[in-house]
């Protein structure tokens, strides 16, 4: 209910009138029931927040357990919001959490819902398009489920890295055909077959959004000095 109260009432329409987001294609690739996979670039955090938007169905995005441990009334707000985004909290501080994350994650997908996930790992820290991380194709070997990917426009404009106010920008989003990995069914021990799989997903976003690709980890690119602003790319929405 918290869900459909902030996506109808209090932050949909509000969103609405400052960001205008439309789908401006693929938006019949999403399918009407059944469980399948949302693998979208991050350019910002509001990603999550404009794709639930423009879907009549519920998205569920893993989102970092900070989010939701907080104390205080800052912390009690933080709970609620992003539980009321559709948001479950994952715990990536070890081995075996990051493994219960993926759980998490398959469970969702076999109940018959939509599920979102950055391939990245984390946002691009300037704009370009990063190397996958495998946990993805494990959830669809896992899951059986398909693959769709989804290329978000304008967020990092709306909701720049390191700002605390976002700022009226149009969002416009491209959603991939879905993408058949039962080819792989029962291989999901593979991480030949989890890397192949990933990248042919990058590839397909990739194609989507028309970002430059880097065949490194955000999370390592963040550690390396920024590039000139002025050589920085952005996606394209066509």
């Amino acid at each position: 209910m918290l869900y459909w109260l902030m996506k109808h009432i209090f932050l949909g329409p509000l969103l609405n009138l400052f960001f205008r987001p439309k789908i401006i294609e693929g938006a019949e690739n999403i399918p009407k029931e059944g469980g399948a996979i949302l693998a979208s670039n991050h350019l910002a955090v509001s990603d999550s927040f404009f794709l639930p938007l423009k879907l009549s169905r519920r998205v569920t995005f893993p989102a970092k357990i900070e989010y939701f441990t907080g104390k205080g009334f800052k912390g009690a707000f933080q709970r609620w919001f992003f539980s009321g985004v559709g948001q479950v909290p994952i715990d990536r501080s070890s081995a075996s959490a990051a493994q219960a994350a993926l759980d998490t994650g398959v469970r969702i997908v076999r109940e018959g819902k939509l599920l979102g996930i950055y391939p990245e790992g984390t946002r691009s820290p300037d704009g370009r398009l990063y190397k996958g991380k495998v946990g993805v194709a494990w959830i669809a070997l896992e899951s059986g489920a398909p693959v769709i990917p989804v290329a978000m426009f304008g967020t990092d404009k709306a909701n720049p890295i390191g700002s605390k106010m976002w700022k009226p920008y149009p969002i416009r989003i491209k959603i991939g055909k879905p993408l058949d990995f039962s080819r792989y069914a029962g291989l999901s021990a593979d991480r030949f077959v989890l890397r192949s799989i990933t990248d042919e997903i990058m590839y397909a976003l990739m194609e989507l959004s028309g970002q430059e690709y880097v065949d490194v980890y955000a999370a390592k690119a963040k550690e390396q000095p920024a590039p000139d602003a002025d050589r920085l790319p952005e996606a394209k929405a066509g």
